[in-house]
């Protein structure tokens, strides 16, 4: 039998990790559906800075970084909040991220190493791809706040109230513009999405 690289069948398990382990949820989330969504909103980011804005951005770039801005919870899980930005541990846990995207390079053939140490590795990337990455994580989370406080969960009002002063703290054009132009319709229900109220 050859050898095999386990490197994608570990990013599948991400649909296996659930988000915000130690809140009640309305709608579990999980660490695939997540990073799926914030390299939408990414993608969606860099197209206002290079449309709107008329600064040079690769969009597709910068979503297939979204893509896997996770990926190394595949090994390690999903860290609570609490404990991954608490200031003790804030150093730590961007070291474990860091040595754990070193293992999972290892786990590829070294011919695509390169190709994927570029998505994976966070110290490599360009800097305003990594501004919009973080930036849609953030939206991304407030979105999913907003979302279970429709649902009548109000143990997300604090989330809630922290993320959104994270993102008026560190406010983007490009975040500002998503907000006016597509922020409202995630309060909608399906029927008024559908009439276009």
């Amino acid at each position: 039998m050859s050898i095999t690289s386990p490197f994608y069948a570990h990013l599948a398990r991400l649909r296996f990790i659930k988000r915000w382990g130690l809140m009640r949820n309305a709608v579990e989330e999980d660490v695939a559906q997540h990073s799926w969504e914030v390299a939408v909103l990414a993608h969606a980011l860099a197209v206002i800075r290079r449309d709107v804005l008329g600064v040079p951005i690769d969009p597709n770039a910068v979503a297939t970084r979204a893509l896997f801005h996770d990926a190394t919870e595949a090994i390690t899980g999903d860290l609570p909040t609490p404990v991954k930005y608490s200031p003790a541990m804030r150093q730590a846990t961007a070291y474990l991220e860091h040595e754990v995207s070193q293992e999972m390079l290892a786990l590829l053939p070294p011919a695509i190493q390169p190709a994927l140490r570029e998505v994976l590795d966070h110290e490599q990337w360009p800097d305003d791809h990594a501004q919009l990455v973080k930036a849609a994580d953030r939206l991304a989370a407030w979105l999913k706040c907003r979302a279970e406080l429709r649902y009548g969960n109000t143990e997300f009002e604090q989330a809630a109230q922290q993320i959104k002063g994270k993102i008026d703290q560190h406010m983007i054009p490009e975040v500002r513009y998503f907000l006016d132009q597509f922020g409202p319709a995630f309060e909608l229900t399906l029927d008024s999405l559908m009439r276009g109220d």
